[in-house]
């Protein structure tokens, strides 16, 4: 596990202990806000990514740290997290879900070096199921070691956002793969979709917005478990805004077949 590893468990569980969880399914109309069409904040994702950020900078104060409630007032921020060693933090994925008393929701941390991902942190707190994993040193939930594997059943599962796209196109690519899998519906909530891969529960899931702090634990977890993330043109992922789609997949082979499908 990386050396950081029972600081930043300890601070993201503290956080959705005291933060999170007592919002959940608590909060008043005025604590939940539209910040862009279609997107939710809530109070308890501001106050949780103040306490996540005053906690990451006593753990590692050479670093810079990128929220995702920060970006969004300052949007050049996120450029640091190419340049420099950074955390990355959604202080609530799937806020929609946590907004409406619904999960899943998580707690979602990375620390990226020059671009490169190092570590990855994804908190349920409903579960309470933790998923870490560091660049070459595995991928584990609650301390065990995982190994992504494919869901049972005759045809693979697959789950293709509807989110940054038009009905017509999330149609059309939903069209592509119905012969070749099985279609789920798709949890608007990244801190789900990863685990769900690395664990036997899904095979597939196809994204057209790749922002940082959605995919970056993900894409290390996933990746260290044995699955597949890249772009939708093959090439590694980069939380740089640059590449166009996501593919995440249980297996390396699910992932190039589910490319060749998407535009086939």
């Amino acid at each position: 596990m990386h050396p950081h590893h029972d600081a930043v468990s300890a601070l993201i569980r503290r956080v959705a202990e005291t933060v999170v969880l007592p919002r959940f399914r608590n909060l008043a109309a005025h604590e939940v806000l539209e910040k862009t069409p279609g997107e939710l904040v809530t109070i308890a994702d501001r106050e949780a990514e103040e306490r996540l950020t005053e906690g990451l900078a006593a753990i590692a104060p050479d670093a810079v740290i990128i929220g995702e409630e920060a970006c969004a007032a300052n949007p050049a921020l996120v450029d640091q997290a190419m340049a420099a060693r950074a955390w990355v933090i959604d202080p609530i994925d799937g806020t929609g879900n946590f907004a409406a008393g619904e999960p899943p929701f998580g707690i979602m941390i990375a620390l990226i070096e020059a671009g490169v991902i190092q570590a990855g942190w994804i908190y349920d707190p409903v579960a309470e199921r933790m998923c870490h994993a560091a660049l070459g040193g595995g991928a584990f939930v609650n301390g065990t070691q995982v190994q992504a594997r494919q869901s049972d059943g005759p045809r693979p599962h697959a789950a293709v956002s509807k989110v940054a796209q038009s009905e017509a196109e999330h149609a059309e690519r939903m069209r592509r793969f119905e012969q070749d899998f099985e279609l789920w519906a798709m949890p608007r909530c990244a801190a789900e979709n990863y685990p769900r891969l690395a664990l036997g529960q899904n095979d597939v899931a196809v994204f057209r917005r790749t922002l940082i702090w959605d995919h970056a634990p993900g894409v290390v977890f996933l990746g260290e478990a044995g699955g597949y993330v890249a772009h939708w043109n093959g090439t590694p992922y980069r939380g740089d805004g640059k590449g166009v789609g996501l593919i995440a997949a249980s297996t390396p082979e699910l992932g190039r077949r589910a490319t060749e499908l998407l535009f086939g």
